[in-house]
């Protein structure tokens, strides 16, 4: 099968090309650069440099490679946690790939008749802090966003639309969980591990919210089994246990050798942090996996966060 994987050279993307290529696929992988396109080249897919936000490179691009499936994994993220009091301003970039760079790889897909688009979005405190457990797909996005970050919210709420009601063509929506794993920012080298060796990032409030987490390479393999399973609509990518922050951090501290983390009341946190970090904190509830369980036949490698904290990191 001919993929058109914009965003080859990101973090999903690196560990999804080997899977298509290992599948059998015929795999067109995009990079900005000319050196992630060398990388994209070494993990088996035919590379091109592409701007997502020109339009007629992303029409030339996708018309050249004439593909049955594109695969949108395209984020503008540079590595750094970055000030979640200017949360919007910091996914900038991001939220112009969601929308515009999304606009621009649909069109492209409907004028060569892709058959089918996947397409990467975010589940975490973007979920509905109403009703009890882990929130399902049917309960849509958080009506009352904090207000830093309203406009990257919204740039989510934006791709999701686009690719569920692309005429022509079925559309699959992809909510990875907090990534962790080899080249994420949740690893040793990364940047939540930077702060977390630093005792920089503290268990606020009681740290009574609720995460879920996904391995790096348990989003590829879903992204993978996407690409021919799974029926048009939204699919949550997370583990099977949410985790507070008041148990999630210890153990990730542990398994990167930083020391225990340091714990502050809210009242003290919540002027460095913001109204969106305390909801991170205290508020946010985590999500559920059964759909793409049960529709993609996703079973994630490492079901659980603390198993994955403790194995999921080299």
């Amino acid at each position: 099968m001919k993929i058109f994987l914009a965003g080859a050279s990101g973090v999903v993307g690196q560990h999804l090309v080997p899977l298509l290529v290992d599948a059998g696929h015929d795999v067109v992988g995009t990079s900005t650069t000319q050196t992630g396109s060398r990388a994209v080249a070494r993990l088996g897919a035919r590379p091109v440099v592409m701007d997502a936000l020109d339009r007629a490179a992303v029409k030339s691009a996708v018309a050249a490679a004439e593909p049955e499936v594109v695969i949108h994994q395209l984020t503008g993220l540079k590595g750094s946690a970055g000030n979640l009091r200017r949360f919007d301003q910091e996914f900038a970039l991001t939220n112009r790939l969601r929308t515009e760079g999304t606009a621009n790889l649909v069109a492209a897909a409907q004028a060569v008749g892709v058959r089918r688009f996947v397409a990467q979005s975010f589940t975490g405190w973007t979920t509905p802090r109403t009703g009890s457990g882990p929130a399902d797909e049917t309960e849509g996005l958080d009506h009352e966003p904090a207000p830093e970050s309203v406009e990257t919210l919204a740039a989510i709420a934006d791709l999701e639309r686009q690719v569920t009601t692309a005429e022509g063509m079925e559309g699959l929506v992809l909510r990875y969980g907090y990534l962790y794993g080899r080249g994420t920012g949740l690893s040793r080298e990364g940047d939540i591990g930077t702060l977390v060796l630093r005792r920089r990032l503290p268990i606020v409030g009681g740290g009574a919210g609720q995460w879920s987490f996904v391995h790096i390479e348990d989003a590829a393999r879903a992204a993978a089994l996407a690409v021919s399973t799974g029926e048009p609509g939204v699919y949550n990518i997370v583990d099977s246990r949410p985790a507070r922050p008041a148990e999630w951090i210890p153990v990730f501290a542990a398994a990167v050798g930083a020391p225990r983390p340091r714990k502050l009341p809210g009242w003290l946190a919540a002027p460095m942090i913001g109204h969106l970090g305390m909801l991170m904190m205290t508020a946010m509830r985590g999500s559920s996996n059964a759909k793409a369980r049960r529709e993609l036949g996703w079973e994630p490698v490492y079901p659980d966060w603390e198993l994955g904290f403790r194995r999921g990191f080299d």
